[in-house]
């Protein structure tokens, strides 16, 4: 299972680092247990999106502009035989897009899965982030 650094997460979805600490305090996340820095489970990330209302604002900013690149977290996806969907929270955005079904397989997406949606026109992609930078 994915995890990563609170400081990622809060990155993720456009909110505080206390934020995620705060919902790791209430149990609405939860952490991975190992040692040094506190990381946060990815998947349980994606559930907890899942159960908010669709439209609820995480950030800050709902007026932020939208750039053609969005880092984010896989919170749904649902594979066909030929296509997928997959759903990703880009802070306070949620980005759906339609890829390949080998696509899916060969970035070995999975909920909790970080990924980069890049938009150009009307198309999604969706890519893993370069390096280590999680």
């Amino acid at each position: 299972m994915p995890s990563y650094r609170i400081s990622t997460i809060a990155n993720l979805l456009g909110v505080s680092d206390d934020t995620i600490r705060r919902w790791l305090d209430e149990n609405l996340i939860k952490a991975v247990n190992g040692s040094g820095p506190k990381r946060v489970d990815g998947a349980s990330v994606a559930r907890f999106l899942q159960e908010r209302p669709a439209g609820t604002q995480l950030g800050d900013d709902p007026n932020e502009s939208i750039r053609n690149h969005f880092q984010g977290l896989v919170v749904a996806l649902k594979k066909g035989q030929v296509m997928s969907q997959v759903d990703l929270q880009c802070g306070p955005y949620r980005v759906v897009s339609l890829v390949s079904t080998e696509a899916v397989e060969e970035l070995n997406l999975e909920i909790g899965s970080v990924a980069t949606a890049q938009v150009k026109a009307t198309n999604v992609s969706v890519q893993l982030p370069e390096g280590d930078k999680l």
